[in-house]
């Protein structure tokens, strides 16, 4: 059985919720790979919790469909096409790059030193070799940016899609430097956000949801940016 370096769960979440996101960030980045099989049992002894929310974090994995039931074994991580992947990248480009463009008409210039400070412990999770720390970050950035624009339907929509990507390729842009060259791209969105750079707010999400199909997915060169090659 996988042996995984998993982290003290947060006294500020239930234990199910730190329990999900931990393991939540190791299928997501590529650690917990694909076809893995785990069981309950030894989930909970290393986490050091009881087995029910343990249980309880990987009913809702595979509810994601990240895992799936394995009889009298435990739960296997599933795997995402190719196809599967474009199709959700597909969809966040018809909505978070138009969600960020009109942001800019409309931002909040007293929360930029709040998001800037967010911003920067992305950053911070790249330079740290820290992937949950990145990740969670990152999910807590767009989704907060997206929640200005006052619509909880498109905020629950881009949370979705977003719990559903794989970026696989994370572990070896981390151990490469590369991953803090992405990480900074967030900065490069507040920019265009906070000057009121409609078209640029629009470019740089865009350019920032293809690297799902290229380097965060562990192919060697960025997908086309969609924007820039129109």
């Amino acid at each position: 059985m996988v042996q995984l370096d998993v982290q003290p769960v947060e006294a500020r979440l239930s234990i199910r919720e730190s329990v999900e996101r931990a393991l939540s960030a190791l299928v997501v980045s590529g650690e917990l790979a694909p076809g893995t099989l785990v069981s309950v049992p030894t989930l909970a002894a290393q986490f050091d919790v009881s087995a029910t929310p343990v249980r309880e974090a990987m009913l809702e994995l595979e509810r994601r469909g990240f895992v799936e039931a394995v009889k009298n074994k435990g739960f296997r991580v599933t795997e995402v096409s190719d196809e599967e992947l474009a199709h959700i990248v597909e969809v966040r480009q018809l909505l978070e790059p138009p969600a960020m463009e009109r942001l800019a008409t409309q931002f909040p210039q007293d929360r930029l030193e709040e998001l800037t400070a967010s911003a920067n412990d992305i950053i911070a999770g790249a330079e740290g070799g820290d992937l949950r720390t990145y990740l969670e970050a990152d999910v807590a950035f767009h989704l907060g940016l997206t929640a200005m624009l006052g619509n909880p339907l498109l905020v629950q929509m881009v949370s979705d899609l977003r719990s559903r990507t794989r970026l696989i390729g994370l572990t070896a842009l981390l151990e490469s430097g590369r991953l803090t060259d992405s990480a900074a791209e967030h900065l490069d969105l507040l920019r265009a956000l906070s000057t009121g750079d409609a078209a640029g707010a629009r470019r740089v999400m865009s350019h920032h949801i293809s690297h799902v199909l290229g380097v965060w997915s562990g192919h060697p060169e960025d997908s086309a940016d969609p924007v820039a090659a129109s």
